[in-house]
């Protein structure tokens, strides 16, 4: 009898023992934590640190759903559907976390110079009228997607760093990315701001024609990783954890996919192949991996390797959405962000 109870404690032990070792995968049990993103490359570094397991090494289970829209990440992380929502930065995002329903306490990917992250094509209609530089789109046509999203922010950027009146700009909103790269190929819309791996396969068919990277004018935090404030009130503990995932993983990002070589060209090994495959399951799922894989890789952005949030930057951001009347004037950067997470600089 007094065996098997010092058996049955030693085992009791050793399952704590593993339940609260950082790192280990026999954990009693994992805490589940909900996320709402898109199926987007941009989203890349949940999806890699889903696949390495360094959310399961906090303790945590990660159920993610899949949203058609950064906006529609928005709302249902503030109606309480999800704990997080990674998302691209739009107007909607920012009214909630004004608003203090959500807040944003890590970055997303991110525009930087001498990197390629999204293109600005124009047709092949409009390149022959003479728009072939981006001063030259100070009358064009935009196709764009939802006016108060990041794409129709980067257009604003553009007129600003090429002092030209966007209220001079006619702009076209589309349901989707297809949408738009369909505007440009039919030359129904002058020109476009694309993620790469969309304006490529414009440019490979001959239905555009490439005038820069948007990273040559301006640098840009596209978007964050938003927490439920609700949530933070009442398990801030396992929110952390899973920012603290999260960082490591942007970490692992950067040490993957964020190398050059010495012309500037992204280095491609079998280490990226390989992680780009995994990502590539989330991004294009039943696409075979074989051509899925290589498009993620391809279309990889810039990002901060510790994840943090440029303040400055949202700050800008957040000042272009009201001098547009997209959100309200009293809205400030600070309330956007939860800087007791220390995701920010």
């Amino acid at each position: 009898m007094i065996r098997r109870v010092l058996a049955a404690l030693s085992l009791i032990a050793a399952l704590l023992t593993a339940a609260f070792t950082p790192g280990s995968t026999q954990a009693l049990a994992q805490e589940r934590v909900t996320v709402g993103t898109t199926r987007a490359i941009a989203n890349s570094v949940l999806f890699l640190g889903v696949e390495q397991g360094l959310f399961k090494a906090e303790g945590l289970d990660v159920e993610m759903t899949a949203y058609a829209s950064d906006e529609d990440v928005a709302e249902a992380l503030a109606a309480g559907a999800t704990d997080f929502g990674l998302a691209g930065f739009t107007a909607t995002a920012f009214k909630f976390a004004g608003a203090g329903t959500i807040k944003a306490v890590a970055a997303q990917v991110r525009e930087k110079a001498d990197y390629e992250g999204n293109d600005i094509v124009v047709s092949n209609a409009a390149f022959e009228r003479g728009q072939r530089k981006p001063e030259n789109l100070g009358t064009a046509s935009f196709a764009t997607y939802r006016l108060g999203t990041a794409l129709h922010y980067q257009i604003g950027q553009i007129a600003r760093v090429k002092q030209f009146d966007i209220r001079n700009v006619t702009l076209k909103p589309q349901g989707s990315l297809a949408e738009i790269a369909r505007a440009i190929a039919t030359g129904t819309a002058d020109a476009a701001i694309l993620p790469g791996t969309e304006a490529r396969a414009l440019l490979a068919a001959g239905e555009a024609r490439l005038l820069a990277w948007y990273s040559e004018m301006d640098e840009t935090q596209l978007g964050a990783l938003f927490v439920s404030s609700k949530a933070t009130e009442t398990r801030r503990a396992t929110m952390e954890k899973f920012v603290r995932a999260y960082r490591r993983a942007a970490g692992e990002y950067a040490a993957v996919f964020l190398h050059n070589d010495r012309f500037g060209k992204r280095v491609t090994n079998a280490r990226t192949r390989e992680m780009a495959a995994k990502i590539a399951r989330y991004v294009f799922p039943g696409r075979p991996l074989d051509t899925a894989g290589p498009t993620v890789e391809a279309g990889i952005y810039n990002m901060e390797r510790d994840a943090r949030l440029d303040l400055p930057d949202i700050a800008r951001q957040v000042a272009w959405y009201q001098s547009q009347a997209l959100i309200d004037k009293d809205i400030e950067a600070r309330l956007i962000v939860d800087s007791s997470f220390n995701t920010s600089r």
